[in-house]
């Protein structure tokens, strides 16, 4: 018997290609995938393109920024001092006086010192001195022969509360007086101070009063000299170690605090030259140093 893979030639017969036949199901699953992907991609072509040209758009801008942003030029001295002189041309600043009493007025009270039975007379109305509060509390400096001999003593402060004062301390060889208010703003604001020590000739001063009882009046002037001494016309103590000044004073001035360039009480007024006898200012006042007010006052040396 012939081999079957033998050819009748001998020659065998080249064996007939198998084909193997693929898992039915694998055609159908790689086909449904590919649709799966069409179909979600379809779904989504408008966001996906969206997206896309969002991305572009960012990515376009921020390009143009980088390439047309302008480089910061660092600041120099020149340009502040240009500023600043740009600023004093164009600008009017408040003066030194108007800043210091911007600074003090509404520590300023108006004393008036009561005599018995003068309640209604007018001079006593109009004879008023001058005090600063100086703790919110509303504890007073003022000149001692402001409310010395008084029944009643009265204080204005700057809101216009009107109140009776009392004296707590007193200290007359320096001339000082310290007040109690019995009634006080609810906004009380005390004066800063400043040791007197750092007080030179020539420094800016203001003096803030109730000359012959007009005001708040504000007066400009220099520290003349400092550590000197007044003998008061009827020769009584000899005050020393005072500030003198040339920014007017005159009766009614008596307790006003002489402040500095920067709205710091240095001193009490207690004094002026006044060597025609009239009460009239003739360019020299005198104030106590405010170190020396603050001891009277309880305050701590500085």
């Amino acid at each position: 018997m012939r081999n079957a893979l033998y050819s009748g030639s001998g020659k065998p017969r080249p064996r007939p290609a198998v084909e193997t036949p693929s898992s039915p199901e694998a055609a159908p699953v790689a086909v449904s995938s590919r649709r799966a992907w069409r179909d979600r991609y379809k779904r989504h072509e408008r966001k996906l393109a969206f997206a896309a040209a969002g991305m572009f758009a960012a990515l376009v801008i921020g390009v143009h920024g980088l390439l047309s942003s302008p480089v910061v030029q660092a600041i120099t001295q020149d340009d502040i001092d240009a500023a600043v002189l740009r600023t004093l041309e164009t600008k009017t600043l408040p003066s030194v006086a108007a800043r210091s009493y911007e600074a003090v007025h509404r520590s300023i009270v108006r004393v008036r010192a009561i005599g018995d039975g003068l309640e209604h007379d007018e001079y006593m109305q109009s004879a008023a001195g001058t005090g600063v509060v100086v703790v919110d509390s509303g504890l007073i400096l003022t000149s001692l022969h402001v409310v010395a001999g008084a029944s009643r003593i009265r204080v204005h402060f700057a809101d216009g509360l009107e109140s009776d004062a009392r004296i707590v301390s007193k200290q007359p060889e320096n001339d000082l007086a310290v007040l109690q208010a019995d009634d006080i703003p609810d906004d009380l604001m005390p004066a800063t101070v400043r040791p007197a020590s750092d007080v030179m000739p020539g420094d800016q001063v203001i003096a803030v009063g109730f000359p012959f009882g007009i005001g708040p009046s504000v007066s400009a002037g220099g520290v003349s000299g400092v550590k000197r001494e007044y003998r008061s016309p009827s020769g009584g103590r000899v005050l020393g170690n005072l500030i003198q000044f040339d920014a007017a004073v005159n009766p009614g001035s008596s307790g006003s605090p002489l402040v500095n360039a920067s709205g710091e009480v240095v001193g009490i007024v207690t004094a002026i030259l006044d060597p025609a006898g009239r009460g009239a200012f003739a360019g020299i006042g005198f104030a106590v140093p405010i170190e020396t007010a603050a001891a009277a006052a309880g305050q701590p040396p500085f």
